[in-house]
């Protein structure tokens, strides 16, 4: 695997290229939820377009410089920084001062085949690839943003950079970096202008009818579990939560067409038919996960899927194009450990589709007061659980300079290690260059042993070591 050091210019702060409002900023009931005060972390590798419809640059790093100074005229927030209100609970506001963002350029002497073909995580030498976030738990007075940009030999370059989950989700990243390309190859303006709005996720206006005048966006989590019992073994300590980091390791599982299709042989024929790879995926990850860490068989176990509120199953809730906040719901289904792992695949997976595609007004509306009560889910009491994530189409056909496009990339092991507990589905494509997904996972060692176990079983693998990319803490 290839090795490199980035040759790394000194950090500045990046301001707004024009003058923009200074005013103080609300933040909805969802952005403001304690689990999301860490910076999210984020690569994407482009190529350089050898007949690209715009231009090349002579270099790509000062050209989203000075693209990133123009996005900011409209995304002013990013470029100010939080607080915490005086007598507001320890609520967070956004102080519009223009401070701006970090920015940092460097240079790479490899070229992007060499980070492996095809691209998929793990990606080597990653932190060469970002800028120092400092503690990533620690958002108040600090940069938003910070980016940095590695030019390539071959001529094309990575971006990396950390961004304040509190500010933006993945699709509101994905809407910012898709600014600064279109800005970068010459656009006037960006396509889909932000909107802030962040009042329309909060527990009074939820579920309230719909929005008539400027367009924004949802980011929820859900508070309803399903088959929820007494758990009397609650207070058992979860070894996701007790084990130490130095303890755990990642390994990112690539499944292709063919592993689809072997899951999808083991479900009823109309089960198979109706069910999406990211349901089957999830339901077998889950089983297995679940298995592996060893949880006694009355012991509760929780899945919680983040659902994007800006999909088409939220008609109840209208959110407007442009909302870059945090809009995501997160549905939980509940099962006991041993009727999960014994019991027919067809059950997991029915479970998984009727928590996901149960979204109601009611039940988005209690999960926002929950989270406006608490601040925070799932819940601190609210051990075992999976957190998953489908991602696969946040940044697809959006990300291009032009002169450059995307080759792939994700949300690397950097930065914060507890937002990596979950997975995340990213799409990629395999050796045979079909369409794929790659997910993640972070497990105690020794359970991601027994974890490799249950997934090559399921596939009908004999070594289990050919199921994932090498990848460790």
């Amino acid at each position: 695997m290839v090795t490199f050091t980035a040759r790394r210019s000194e950090p500045v702060l990046l301001q707004p290229a024009r003058p923009t409002p200074r005013e103080t900023k609300s933040l909805s009931d969802l952005d403001n939820q304690r689990t999301l005060r860490y910076y999210e972390t984020v690569v994407g590798f482009f190529r350089s377009c050898r007949y690209g419809a715009v231009a090349r640059p002579a270099d790509p790093g000062k050209a989203i410089r000075v693209a990133l100074a123009e996005a900011l005229v409209y995304y002013y927030p990013v470029a100010g920084r939080l607080r915490e209100e005086v007598d507001g609970g320890g609520r967070l506001v956004v102080d519009c001062t223009a401070e701006g963002v970090a920015f940092v350029e460097a240079d790479a002497d490899v070229r992007l085949e060499e980070f492996g073909e095809p691209l998929l995580p793990p990606y080597p030498c990653v932190g060469e690839l970002l800028c120092d976030a400092g503690d990533t738990r620690a958002v108040v007075g600090k940069p938003l943003l910070l980016m940095q940009v590695t030019r390539l030999k071959c001529g094309g370059f990575v971006l990396g950079f950390h961004i304040c989950h509190t500010i933006a989700d993945g699709f509101g990243m994905a809407q910012l970096i898709m600014a600064i390309a279109e800005l970068a190859r010459g656009e006037a303006a960006p396509t889909i202008l932000p909107v802030w709005r962040r009042d329309i996720l909060t527990a009074r206006r939820v579920g309230a009818g719909p929005v008539t005048h400027e367009p924004s966006s949802a980011r929820s989590a859900n508070e309803p579990v399903l088959n929820s019992r007494n758990d009397a073994s609650a207070n058992v300590a979860d070894a996701m939560v007790t084990t130490p980091p130095d303890r755990m390791v990642v390994e990112y599982f690539l499944f292709g067409p063919r592993d689809v299709s072997t899951l999808r042989g083991k479900l009823p024929a109309h089960l198979a038919a109706s069910t999406t790879a990211f349901e089957l995926l999830t339901a077998i990850m889950w089983r297995c996960r679940t298995a592996a860490l060893g949880y006694g068989p009355d012991q509760r176990v929780r899945l919680m899927i983040t659902m994007n509120a800006r999909g088409r199953w939220n008609a109840h809730t209208p959110l407007p194009l442009g909302y870059y906040g945090n809009a995501h719901v997160s549905p939980v289904a509940e099962a006991a450990a041993d009727e999960l792992v014994g019991g027919p695949l067809a059950d997991t997976v029915e479970l998984v589709r009727r928590t996901k595609r149960g979204m109601t007004r009611d039940r988005m509306r209690a999960m926002v007061e929950k989270v406006s009560r608490l601040r925070e889910w799932p819940p601190s009491t609210m051990d075992r659980v999976y957190e998953v994530s489908d991602i696969k189409w946040t940044a697809a056909n959006v990300l291009k300079f032009g002169w450059a496009e995307l080759a792939g990339g994700g949300i690397p092991l950097a930065g914060d290690l507890t937002s990596k507990l979950g997975s995340d589905h990213t799409r990629c494509r395999n050796a045979f260059g079909e369409v794929s997904t790659v997910v993640s996972m972070l497990l105690p060692r020794v359970a991601m042993s027994r974890f490799k176990k249950e997934m090559a079983a399921w596939l009908n693998k004999d070594d289990e070591k050919s199921l994932t990319i090498i990848s460790s803490l």
